[in-house]
């Protein structure tokens, strides 16, 4: 049965107000009718009274009871805005956050500093959004995403090709519990936002993380603080003399990843706030390379 697009985003806004206050029950119907129609909100209002086809009245209602089932919505799209940039997205990443603009803003403001044509690894890439949106800013740089995840680099490899930076941005698999591959060479700076959900916050995460999101991407062991353990451990052999280190971490484990960083020979330079306010990244200077 065909709808006019007025009905079909009349119906969608009915149900998602079952589960959400108006203005986002609004924007969630907006969102889905827009992508499947392919039309803009603006296109949508114009066209309100004319009649969509019995496909899109069928993705349509498809995509609603998607989210109404706690699908994330960046999911259902296939796609998600960060930092200024719209990045494929499914579910062998993690859906980029707001919370991630600490550390991606960081990275780029001490990457505008860096020597001539630095190199810049983002470890525990997911979708690659923090590489990217620095090879964006940071012009003269070459990124290097990197993920022990095959399925998560493919779609770091469709955004690095979306966005068209294919000659300065490359993908590797690598593990960031692990000695780094030795083809890897040395950094001018390292970023990451590596998992650091502790084991008991994994059972206790909200049914649309805990559901839908890689586990991969979000367990950082008993503390959370595995991670950020072998990144000073593993990967300050490959980070230059002087050289920096960008981290995303929950508010919580501050202190212990400063006391570990600064026993690995790093000085804490900056530490950052998030949107909502709360302690999210830090940079740090490698002012003592370990012997090996």
């Amino acid at each position: 049965m065909v709808k006019k697009y007025s009905q079909l985003y009349l119906e969608a806004r009915r149900r998602f107000m079952l589960l959400e206050e108006e203005q986002t029950a609004s924007l969630l119907a907006r969102s889905l009718l827009s992508y499947v129609s392919g039309k803009t909100n603006e296109q949508i209002l114009s066209d309100r009274e004319q009649y969509a086809s019995e496909e899109i009245c069928q993705q349509m209602e498809t995509a609603v009871s998607r989210v109404m089932s706690g699908e994330p919505l960046a999911y259902v799209l296939g796609e998600w805005s960060f930092y200024g940039l719209t990045f494929y997205i499914d579910k062998n990443v993690l859906i980029p956050r707001d919370d991630t603009c600490a550390v991606t803003q960081l990275a780029i403001k001490r990457g505008l500093y860096l020597e001539q044509d630095p190199r810049i690894l983002d470890l525990c890439t997911g979708s690659g959004c923090i590489g990217i949106a620095v090879a964006k800013r940071v012009k003269d740089a070459s990124i290097t995403l990197a993920d022990i995840s095959a399925e998560a680099l493919a779609v770091a490899q469709k955004n690095v090709q979306r966005h068209q930076l294919t000659q300065r941005v490359t993908c590797i698999c690598a593990d960031a519990l692990q000695k780094p591959p030795q083809e890897m060479g040395m950094y001018d700076m390292i970023i990451s936002n590596p998992p650091y959900i502790t084991t008991r916050e994994m059972k206790e995460l909200d049914r649309s993380v805990k559901d839908y999101e890689p586990h991969l991407a979000l367990h950082g062991g008993m503390d959370g603080l595995d991670f950020y353990r072998s990144i000073a451990e593993n990967y300050t052999a490959i980070l230059k003399q002087n050289g920096y280190l960008c981290l995303e971490y929950d508010p919580s484990q501050a202190e212990a990843i400063c006391q570990i960083l600064e026993n690995h020979g790093y000085k804490i330079l900056e530490r950052v706030r998030d949107y909502n306010d709360r302690e999210r990244a830090l940079l740090a200077q490698l002012v003592r390379k370990e012997e090996n």
